[in-house]
């Protein structure tokens, strides 16, 4: 049975080959990136064809022009099959292109394709019903990081039409971005394998670059909540207190799930001990200066006006005294009063 999908698989990858090999070139087709497409995403269960695979980036960082006959191609291939080895080559090929950096890919949005209902109809669900979840999640995820990808791009347009003065994004657009990215991450907590039966070649290669995608969000995420708590703290409101004290609530709930889940994977083989990042530990501190802020606004205010009030009283009291002296002493043809500093009210941070 192995034996005979295996042949089908290869005979479908050649038909499919000669069948983009005659095609005519159009805006939308590339016979010769659609070809290595195909040999990348071949039904090999073994591994990736990193060497088309490769080809297909080179393509796409040498020009935008050759991202839309590239989203064609692997749309097409995904959008017909029913074989989840396909599915999980082409998932990780349009991975890789997230991975190239290039701004054309901030422009995709929404997936040209769908496998949110992917089910592999070449084996039984009992051996498959794993690889199906973890197709769908995968396709979740890439397709929401290109929602947010192509929000970031719009975003980046409209601030570089702004004045110089506008181009620095507000606070809130930063604490908005970081949620966004601890929803990111909570989907890629739950793409992992479901059982022992799924560590097959390509599952662990797909794995790798979840757990790259990871270390890669979690760090975005931290330096994020770094920067933004400096500007939290400097000046602010209730309102931007509020959004990150629940940042940070997420992110420490977060941090206990990202150990749970490298020690998953520990379990797993998917990776060391030695490899697993450092789970940074917010200090309670941090929490607590939120809520004084959140809580101390209008206190903080009410305080300020209190000691401007008693300022001005011990300035009348003590200029009063000062001329009871001068009156008292109009003999005198010098008058040595003493000078008095106002006081400084210390700002409860």
């Amino acid at each position: 049975m192995r034996l005979w999908r295996r042949a089908s698989g290869a005979l479908k990858d050649k038909n499919s080959i000669i069948a983009a090999n005659l095609a005519r070139r159009a805006s939308y087709r590339h016979p010769d990136l659609e070809a290595a497409v195909i040999k990348a995403t071949n039904h090999d269960e073994s591994s990736l064809d990193y060497k088309n695979a490769q080809r297909v980036y080179a393509w796409i960082r040498t020009s935008p022009a050759y991202l839309k006959p590239f989203l064609w191609a692997l749309s097409m291939r995904l959008e017909k099959t029913r074989d989840w080895v396909v599915a999980i080559k082409g998932l990780m090929l349009l991975h890789g292109v997230f991975c190239c950096r290039i701004p054309a890919v901030k422009q995709i949005a929404r997936l040209p394709f769908d496998l949110s209902d992917f089910n592999d109809g070449h084996s039984r669900p009992v051996k498959t019903w794993g690889i199906n979840i973890f197709i769908r999640a995968y396709f979740a995820y890439l397709d929401q990081k290109s929602m947010m990808l192509s929000m970031e791009y719009q975003d980046q347009r409209q601030r570089q039409r702004r004045t110089w003065e506008e181009q620095s994004p507000p606070l809130v657009h930063d604490l908005v971005k970081l949620q966004q990215l601890q929803g990111l991450l909570d989907m890629l907590l739950q793409l992992k394998p479901q059982s022992y039966s799924m560590l097959v070649g390509l599952i662990r290669e797909a794995m790798d670059c979840i757990i790259i995608e990871i270390f890669d969000i979690y760090s975005k995420i931290c330096h994020g909540i770094a920067r933004v708590l400096v500007r939290v703290y400097s000046a602010s409101g209730k309102l931007e207190a509020a959004m990150a004290l629940k940042v940070l609530q997420k992110a420490t709930v977060q941090g206990e799930s990202l150990i749970l889940y490298f020690e998953f994977c520990r379990g797993f083989g998917l990776m060391k001990e030695s490899e697993f990042p450092k789970v940074e530990r917010i200090p309670e501190e941090d929490f607590e200066e939120l809520e004084r802020i959140i809580n101390g606004v209008t206190h903080r205010r009410k305080m300020d006006e209190s000691c401007e009030v008693e300022d001005k009283a011990m300035t009348a009291m003590e200029t009063r005294s000062v001329d009871e002296r001068l009156v008292s002493s109009r003999n005198l043809k010098t008058v040595i009063t003493d000078k008095w500093e106002e006081k400084r009210v210390e700002r409860v941070r």
